[in-house]
């Protein structure tokens, strides 16, 4: 039986935490909507639920900001966290949280305890996913459970390498397998909770394959501890071929790598790089979001705004942007076809790329150790990653269709038929060999130079 030992918590946080039992009762009896619940609902419907992004430091204003969401109909709501609490520096959040809350550029949870988190679940009609981008989350873990959220995101990669200098991966991947530890005990209690999987890495011309080796291995590693609901995202990278063919890969790779009695979930983040300035425009890049998630199968896409170019997005904007999403996923765009044949060709080299990445890793028997074995050797790699931990001698580039290919492959262990097909896609847009940061700058500002490809009025 789990309790609160498990996650070796700070004294100051399991203190004052309601008992194991009553925690577990709370989650499986509460009556609150449930993320697994939302997510079966979307496969059964055939169309992706969306949801927002947001996080304020001040209670009442969290409590707002959902309850001003809720009308545009997202399928699920998000408390994304403040940054002083995704590096535990738990008493400098609420030392901000008294002063200014303002200040904080999320929501500190462990600051205001789980009882206000039970004050935020019974606020909406709608499950809340907890977003935060922390290497060690066992403490924020643990409030969110007391506090009855269902949803909880982030791995020892997606949520260490490319978010932080110098933390150990062996440290982050225990981290997280006592937090998978504890959601394996509580699916044999009766209480699934989701554990979505951050494949969207840094966001920034992140290759397919890379994004999905990383969530795959992450996902091996949640089941070995008895984790039974998997959301895997994946970052819309601009080629709707290309996308579409990794969002479809999800579920034939989770066939391939995990377990038939685990429920998996694909789920689309909105184009999470530079953004049009021109609304419309931006307007239009998240309707194709909502397009690119339904065709390939995504259970849940997380929108974006047309006021991504300009800042944080206030409420308005991000209802408009739940809005556009769904209009993007309605039968509205049902007429819409892909060329089939050219999605099977990318999704059969998607997956072999994949598999030549996380087969190796997979041969032994300590996956942790030849996790982080391979992040050391460049035969796992994240492209412009903060982290001493990666090499990040992949370079990526796009292909004259702007789909996303591997420039340099570093030292990944690809074979010579999947080297030599990259080299061929980017041969005629590598661009100029003396202008090698504009281009790469170029490939990365891809929407931003190319409003011009939305026709929208002046």
């Amino acid at each position: 039986m789990a309790d609160w030992a498990d996650l070796h918590l700070a004294d100051s946080t399991v203190g004052g935490l309601p008992s194991w039992a009553e925690t577990v009762a709370h989650l499986r009896d509460s009556g609150a909507p449930t993320a697994v619940a939302a997510l079966r609902a979307a496969r059964r419907a055939g169309r992706p639920i969306v949801q927002p992004r947001c996080g304020v430091g001040a209670h009442d204003a969290m409590t707002e900001l959902l309850r001003s969401l809720a009308p545009a109909g997202p399928g699920m709501l998000t408390v994304t966290i403040d940054s002083f609490t995704r590096l535990r520096q738990f008493d400098h959040a609420a030392r901000v949280l008294r002063e200014n809350p303002a200040d904080l550029n999320g929501y500190p949870l462990v600051a205001h305890g789980w009882q206000r988190g039970r004050e935020l679940v019974a606020t909406v009609d709608v499950p809340l996913e907890i977003r935060h981008g922390s290497p060690d989350p066992r403490d924020l873990f643990a409030v969110s459970l007391a506090a009855g959220f269902t949803s909880f995101e982030g791995g020892g990669i997606g949520y260490n390498i490319p978010y932080c200098k110098n933390v150990p991966l062996a440290t982050s991947l225990e981290c997280w397998r006592q937090v998978d530890a504890v959601c394996g005990r509580l699916a044999e209690a009766g209480v699934l909770v989701d554990r979505e999987l951050f494949g969207t890495l840094t966001a920034v011309l992140v290759p397919p394959s890379i994004s999905l080796a990383a969530t795959l291995l992450e996902a091996r590693a949640a089941v070995a501890q008895g984790v039974r609901c998997l959301s895997i995202a994946y970052p819309q990278g601009g080629e709707v071929h290309q996308d579409v063919a990794a969002l479809r890969s999800i579920r034939e790779l989770a066939a391939r790598y995990l377990p038939a009695d685990v429920e998996v979930y694909p789920v689309l983040h909105e184009f999470m790089g530079v953004f049009p300035r021109d609304r419309r425009a931006a307007d239009a890049l998240v309707l194709y979001g909502g397009l690119v998630a339904r065709l390939g199968g995504a259970d849940k896409v997380i929108n974006k705004t047309n006021q991504e170019a300009y800042g944080i997005p206030d409420a308005a904007a991000n209802a408009t942007g739940i809005h556009t999403t769904l209009l993007g996923g309605s039968a509205l765009l049902d007429f819409v076809r892909l060329d089939t044949d050219r999605v099977a060709e990318e999704m059969h080299w998607l997956q072999r790329e994949v598999a030549e990445l996380v087969d190796p890793v997979l041969d032994g028997d300590d996956l942790a150790g030849a996790i982080v074995a391979a992040f050391d050797a460049g035969r796992l790699d994240v492209p412009f990653s903060a982290s001493i931990h990666a090499r990040s001698e992949v370079v990526p580039g796009r292909d004259p269709d702007g789909a996303i290919r591997y420039r340099e492959a570093g030292s990944l262990p690809f074979s010579a038929e999947v080297r030599r097909r990259n080299a061929d896609l980017l041969r005629h847009g590598a661009g100029d060999p003396g202008r090698f940061i504009e281009t790469v700058s170029a490939d990365i500002d891809y929407f931003l130079h190319h409003e011009r490809a939305f026709p929208v009025p002046a």
